[in-house]
């Protein structure tokens, strides 16, 4: 059986491959583009915090409640952008449309 940091690490080049394709395609909201490499610096943060509360702490991350919260921050600011960004792509179609336009 495949354990889960194993599972983890594997399920990077999938992201990868998906963030390959959306930046070649154009047609990514830029704002939603930088929310999901926010993603990997998410990745990239919470490794080594869950690798300091092993250490220093003896537990894991999630265990840790000032590094676990630490760590989530960089994913609610990603999430933040995708959502603004989907939500200006959104908006800006209406306008071209003239959806929801008074007048």
């Amino acid at each position: 059986m495949m354990s889960k940091e194993t599972l983890f690490a594997l399920s990077l080049f999938p992201y990868l491959g998906f963030l390959w394709l959306i930046n070649r395609s154009k047609l990514m909201p830029r704002l939603a583009l930088y929310g999901f490499y926010g993603t990997l610096v998410f990745v990239g943060v919470t490794i080594p915090a869950g690798i300091y509360a092993k250490l220093h702490y003896r537990e894991s991350l999630a265990n840790v409640d000032w590094l676990h919260g630490g760590a989530e921050v960089f994913l609610t600011l990603s999430n933040i952008l995708i959502v603004l960004g989907f939500w200006q792509a959104v908006k800006q179609l209406k306008v071209q449309k003239g959806i929801g336009t008074r007048g």
